[in-house]
């Protein structure tokens, strides 16, 4: 499904980082060091944080997406590790990152609680996890996202299923996104910061 979304000439969520993402570098609320960007797509992400100064490594499902990925890089001349990967399966190690990035990574709730559950260790102390998705409001919107209200994100998901990070910002808001094609218009999201305290 995924390689036959990506499988065209433009980049389907834009070339531009995610607004929540350009913000929180702006705002040095990601310490520098080695970060991991999942469900990365086509590299808007990982790419930007490169070009802050961040060592990236990304990891997407898609084929299509990655080799995308790899072209915007070079064009943009950083580097960026790519991974081809199913989250399901992807080992995020321990103690390695300094923060891990999810925008917009909607996962079946046995592979996200999974997911969250190896996530907290394989955050370095101080390291960060953010994340922008959206809840299950959003399916009023029609705007962008999963059509299953059991793939979306809320503050009390984040909370339950990361019980030992710290919540150093979280928030259900309104906003309006425009992200290529694929995320469009007025939409409900679930924005996070949370971080591995000693």
């Amino acid at each position: 499904m995924w390689d036959d979304r990506y499988q065209v000439d433009t980049y389907i969520y834009g070339k531009e980082p995610n607004d929540f993402l350009r913000e929180s570098v702006k705002n040095q609320a990601i310490p520098l060091g080695k970060v991991l960007c999942l469900a990365d797509g086509e590299g808007r992400n990982s790419v930007y944080l490169a070009k802050c100064g961040y060592e990236v490594t990304a990891v997407d499902l898609s084929a299509v997406a990655i080799e995308k990925a790899r072209q915007f890089a070079a064009e943009q001349d950083v580097s960026v590790n790519f991974i081809q990967a199913d989250l399901d399966e992807f080992d995020l190690g321990q103690e390695k990152w300094q923060a891990i990035v999810a925008v917009f990574c909607h996962l079946p709730p046995v592979v996200r609680q999974k997911l969250h559950q190896s996530l907290p260790i394989s955050l370095k102390t101080n390291g960060v996890y953010l994340v922008e998705g959206y809840t299950p409001e959003q399916l009023r919107y029609r705007t962008g996202g999963p059509s299953e209200a059991d793939m979306m994100l809320s503050r009390q998901i984040l909370i339950q299923e990361l019980p030992t990070l710290s919540p150093w910002y979280i928030e259900e808001r309104e906003r309006e996104i425009h992200e290529g094609v694929m995320h469009r218009g007025r939409s409900h999201v679930v924005q996070a910061i949370m971080k591995n305290m000693p």
